[in-house]
């Protein structure tokens, strides 16, 4: 047994030790960290013993020595310091760096330990001290006295230790040899950061964050841009948290990069008033004072040059040059300091890095949760509401509300706040004007001045911030550009303002009021809506709206023609994909010509977007616009054609049919032929009246529908417009089907297929081909069936005809049922109604054929395999229903697999291994 250690006793100066980031250090060396550490424990070993120091206890990377003479304790802590840092380590990362604290009390050692207090708060000084530094307490300061030759203490302050509730002034052990520059002390109440409190959540942006803290991370200066209320500063701030340590989750970058042990600094420009305290400000939050004689800018570089530091400024467009001299020094004087700030604009210094923030990301979030946006405007809304979360209906609704507002927090906070008086519904019936409803109750006197930290309080005020900053020419194209409901190409731009655009738009997408969107096809340019709306607002006080509005309505006609045109200029196959991208282009046009324009415009504007209307579903919307038009000519006594009025008309009955409203169908269709009759244009009323054999229809009246059809054609050939009587073919051929003439049915559209080449706007949906279809299948063809089926489907999905497409799926789905495939079949009818109903459209004439057929395919396979069949058809989308009903293998393929099959089992005889198309069904009527 080893003999007992004689403790001191008394006065006793306690010393903890340990090495600074050792778990890192460990982890870096791996198996090398062994020798590192038993070095350490040698070199403090080999000092103590010199010293009289009692070693108690060790573990791991610390020490726990007792002293009989605190004179001496600090004398062994400046040895041991000193014998670290002269010693030879494998490299200079790799030496330890250890921190010791020194606290002297009264002790009495029982069973050859200290059960004390004063134990405890020398452990928390050590705690306190940072790699290569030594902090004692006031006491052992006082037990110390007279000190060791060449050994002075810096007097730190009070600081409250971890787990204590008085106030310890610590003092750092100063000699020769030993660093001298440490960070605050890692007390209870140390200041890392000056980073304002946050009241409110901070909601989303996680993948802006982590790119943003990386960026931090790799560079020395990130500028923050984005128009104002785009988060800008929230987002910063948080970024700067996880910088300081203080975040709940670590950072996910390597702390040896990101670390500011140092601390994280934050200044609000927008405080400032005058360019000349911008070095001030940020001398005030590193606690420094002027210098006589010497500029304060001197003062602050001096002080971060030694540093690692992240300076976070705010606003830096309120003096933007100041900062950009202030972050310009800063950056040349040290290698450590790093700069994030935030502005509307770039700051144009060397090395920066322009990080432009997005609005909220309106995608779903991760397993199906709220987007990004939805997710603020839910937390918001609950606040304004004491708690209360909105309820399911409402939250559906709270989405149109985030969609609208583009995803600008600023906005979306706005928003919240209104509910607190309005309903979600009255507040979606508001929004097109939304900076009415969302700065609702936020005015203030004229004349007042808004307070710099107010500078948000209303989206007018924050947007205006940047507007007044604007030449001329940049002003007016903001105005201009706000009659565009979406991105535009610089072609477009330059159109719009009949001048090179270049350097006004440059202006305006510095200052973060347009948003530039690099892609392959060049660069687009977009205003985000609640800063359209300022711009509208101040196009009207400018008196320039009725110019900019014509333009914009000229430019919409323009691009319309356009997608009906190759790049020749000759008119080529209609795709309705290329009226997709210009519908809200198209319906401001058509908002500004039921207000304020020409109706006339805007009935040709209707006109180009006939089919696209109900393809998509939207037939009731193209009846609306036709209504208000109708409104607007009355209003102006505008004097339009009757060729185009007939036309309009036309358009009206088809629309009113496919929303199921057959009576305004027929109403359409009369004043549409009386219109055409007045034009005197053949073609015209060969158009018109084809298309009341579709009316008739739709009413129920098939005989009445087949002999207008008849009289129609043969006027339509007698008076040289056989190709503008083509619907009234197409609906002969369905009624034809019908009654099970299905001979005629194919002659009549053998002689429809030339004139349906001919027409560019309805080549598209070969409709020939889809009936040719109805016609084989009704004759039990499956070869001719599918041939004709596939080439219809193919095309109108590759040219956009959504609605007709699912007419074809259902053709499809029979022709599967017919061939022995069932399941196929119950999903393609599960995809195409569950299509039809989003497109809001009727099943027309063969809806009773595709439930016939359906219910013939439920009771082959049963009600369960055709239901769950039919609602995994639902699930799918067109264009996966579409792709199905493609990889249907054709009839001829699957016969001869069949026959191979048959062979192999030696029971071919005289079978026709084409599929003996010889030997059909006979035909049945429908």
């Amino acid at each position: 047994m080893s003999a007992p250690i004689a403790l001191p006793s008394g006065l006793v100066t306690f010393m903890f030790t340990d090495i600074e980031g050792s778990t890192r250090l460990a982890r870096l060396l791996g198996r090398d960290y062994r020798p590192v550490l038993s070095e350490h424990r040698r070199l403090v070993r080999r000092t103590l013993s010199a010293s009289d120091g009692t070693e108690l206890f060790t573990e791991g990377d610390s020490f726990f020595v007792a002293f009989a003479d605190a004179s001496a304790a600090l004398d062994a802590c400046r040895r041991a310091q000193r014998a670290l840092a002269a010693h030879e380590w494998p490299t200079p990362d790799v030496a330890p760096r250890v921190r010791m604290g020194l606290h002297t009390g009264h002790a009495e050692p029982v069973g050859g330990e200290y059960a004390s207090p004063e134990v405890h708060r020398a452990a928390r000084i050590a705690a306190a001290a940072h790699g290569g530094q030594v902090l004692c307490s006031a006491a052992t300061a006082q037990a110390a006295d007279p000190l060791p030759v060449g050994v002075s203490l810096l007097d730190l302050g009070l600081h409250r230790l971890r787990g204590f509730d008085d106030r310890e002034r610590l003092f750092q052990l100063i000699a020769a040899g030993l660093e001298r520059q440490f960070p605050r002390p890692r007390t209870a109440d140390s200041a890392s950061h000056n980073l304002p409190n946050q009241i409110s959540s901070f909601v989303g942006r996680r993948i802006e964050r982590q790119e943003l803290r990386q960026l931090v991370a790799e560079h020395r200066l990130v500028t923050v841009v984005g128009a104002g209320g785009a988060g800008k500063t929230r987002l910063a701030i948080e970024v700067a948290v996880d910088a300081s340590g203080d975040a709940a989750q670590p950072p996910a970058v390597d702390p040896a990069r990101a670390g500011h042990p140092d601390g994280v600094w934050f200044v609000d420009v927008a405080t400032v008033t005058d360019p000349g305290l911008v070095a001030f400000a940020v001398a005030a939050v590193f606690g420094l004072r002027p210098e006589p004689g010497r500029p304060i800018l001197d003062t602050v570089v001096e002080y971060a040059a030694a540093r690692r530091l992240l300076l976070v400024l705010d606003t830096c467009d309120a003096q933007p040059a100041a900062c950009a001299e202030v972050i310009a020094r800063l950056l040349g004087g040290g290698r450590q300091v790093r700069v994030l700030t935030t502005s509307r604009e770039p700051l144009g210094v060397p090395g920066e890095v322009v990080w432009r923030i997005p609005p909220m990301s309106a995608e779903p979030g991760p397993a199906g949760g709220p987007s990004d946006a939805v997710a603020l405007l839910l937390d918001r809304t609950a606040a304004a509401r004491g708690g209360h979360p909105p309820g399911p209906t409402e939250t559906a609704q709270l989405h149109r509300v985030a969609a609208r507002l583009d995803g600008l927090p600023l906005a979306i906070e706005l928003a919240a706040a209104r509910l607190r008086v309005l309903s979600v519904g009255q507040l979606v019936d508001r929004l097109d004007d939304v900076l009415g409803v969302l700065d609702a109750g936020q005015d203030e006197p004229v004349g007042a001045q808004r307070p710099a930290g107010r500078r948000h309080g209303t989206l007018q005020a924050t947007v205006t911030w940047s507007y007044r900053t604007l030449a001329p020419r940049a002003a007016r194209l903001l105005r201009w550009m706000s009659v565009f409901a979406g991105p535009i190409d610089l072609g477009t731009v330059e159109w719009l303002l009949e001048d090179d655009p270049l350097g006004p738009l440059a202006v305006l997408v510095d200052k973060s009021m347009i948003q530039a969107e690099p892609a392959a096809g060049g660069t687009s340019y977009r205003m985000l809506d609640p800063i359209r709306a300022y711009a509208a607002r101040r196009l009207v006080e400018a008196g320039e709206e009725q110019a900019a509005r014509d333009r914009h309505v000229a430019w919409a006609l323009h691009a319309l023609q356009r997608a009906y045109l190759g790049p020749d200029g000759k008119p080529v196959t209609l795709s309705l994909y290329t009226l997709d991208p210009l519908a809200d282009e198209l319906r401001a046009a058509l908002r500004w010509s039921t207000t304020g324009g020409s109706a006339r415009r805007g009935l040709q504007l209707a006109s180009g977007l006939d089919q696209w209307w109900r393809e998509r579903g939207l037939a009731r919307e193209g009846r609306l616009w036709l209504f208000r038009l109708y409104g607007r000519i009355a209003e102006t006594g505008e004097a339009i054609p009757e060729a185009e009025l007939a036309a309009a008309y036309h358009m009206h009955s088809q629309h009113a049919g496919a929303d199921g409203e057959f009576g305004e169908e027929m109403r359409f269709s009369h004043r549409a032929e009386a219109a055409a009759r007045q034009a005197g244009d053949a073609g015209l009323l060969a158009r018109v009246l084809a298309g009341r054999g579709a009316s008739l229809i739709d009413l129920g009246q098939f005989v009445e529908a087949e002999q207008v059809c008849r009289r129609v054609i043969d006027w339509a050939a007698a008076n040289g417009a056989v190709g503008d009587a083509l619907f009234a073919v197409y609906s002969l051929a369905e009624l034809l089907c019908r009654r099970g003439a299905l001979d005629e049915a194919a002659e009549v559209l053998a002689t429809a297929r030339p004139a349906e080449a001919a027409r560019p706007a309805e080549r598209g949906r070969r409709t020939v081909d889809m009936l040719l279809g109805l016609v084989a299948l009704g004759r039990r063809d499956l070869v001719a069936a599918h041939d004709h089926l596939v080439v219809a489907l193919r095309s109108r999905m590759r040219y956009g005809f959504h609605r007709r497409a699912c007419d074809t799926l259902n053709a499809m789905a029979v022709r599967c049922a017919l061939g022995g495939d069932p399941s196929t079949a119950a999903r393609l009818f599960g995809a195409a109604q569950a299509t039809r109903s989003a497109l809001r459209s009727t099943a027309g004439m063969f809806g009773g054929y595709w439930a016939q057929e359906q219910a013939k395919v439920r009771s082959a396979i049963g009600d369960r395999a055709f239901d769950a069949g039919y609602a995994q058809g639902s699930r799918m989308s067109l264009v996966e229903a579409a792709a199905l009903a493609l990889a249907v293998e054709h009839p001829d393929l699957t016969t001869v697999a069949r026959w191979l099959a048959d062979e192999s089992a030696g029971a071919v005889g005289d079978a026709d291994p084409l599929g003996g198309r010889g030997d059909r069904r006979p035909a049945r009527p429908w």
